[in-house]
């Protein structure tokens, strides 16, 4: 079984087992999660279960693994002509998630 879930203003296709970055959510490491926002359920011999725009009652529980950071981005702008530059960095703060269950309504 399979799910389509949102957070951070993100979608992501996820099955049990499997792990995923996404960005930071306020939990503990250890913590379990629950997602509400899932908007497609689906599985190997089962009907596909389309939310308009959620699925009713549908929840993915998840397992916060850590809190990291992402990998360092630089962000330069350049006005040409002007001998204006600047050079800055951006590093996102994520959450790994173990998906460890899929339940419909």
């Amino acid at each position: 079984m399979y799910a389509v879930i949102k957070t951070g203003g993100k979608q992501y296709r996820v099955a049990t087992n499997d792990v995923i970055k996404v960005e930071r959510l306020e939990a503990e490491a250890g913590s379990i999660v629950e997602l509400d926002q899932v908007l497609m359920l689906g599985g190997e011999g089962q009907e596909l279960a389309i939310g308009a725009p959620l699925v009713a009652g549908a929840k993915v529980s998840a397992t916060v693994l850590e809190q990291t950071r992402g990998p360092k981005l630089i962000v330069f702008k350049k006005r040409r002509r002007k001998n204006s530059r600047r050079r800055t960095g951006h590093r996102q703060d994520l959450t790994v998630l173990r998906i460890t269950d899929i339940a419909s309504a």
